[in-house]
């Protein structure tokens, strides 16, 4: 397996197409994978600081007029390579899932 874990792999997910925060990437997560997939906060912040240390997001600028409190975050170099390792990894797992007629119509 890849050693990266689903959370970690969603929050790649939600910085994919540009900065975030933590109540908005816990809604994104929320919006693609229901709210049952949610982390609770304490996980998720536990998780980019994790990430963080790890060189696979940054903190990114505030922007102007946001409350101050407020840490946006994005994807590193390193986080992006990661996302698309992983995004292949996940793609080559589904796709024998379909030849095993484990999976049937759905989504591509």
């Amino acid at each position: 397996m890849s050693g990266i874990t689903p959370l970690t792999y969603q929050i790649l997910l939600a910085l994919a197409d540009g900065d975030g925060y933590g109540y908005g990437i816990i809604k994104e997560i929320e919006q693609r994978s229901g709210s049952a997939s949610a982390p609770s906060t304490g996980a998720l912040y536990l998780a980019l600081q994790r990430m963080e240390g790890e060189g696979l997001i940054q903190e990114a600028p505030a922007r102007p007029g946001d409350d101050a409190r407020r840490r946006y975050y994005r994807l590193s170099a390193k986080g992006r390579r990661r996302a698309e390792q992983e995004s292949i990894h996940l793609a080559v797992l589904v796709a024998a899932a379909r030849d095993k007629k484990l999976i049937v119509g759905g989504a591509s």
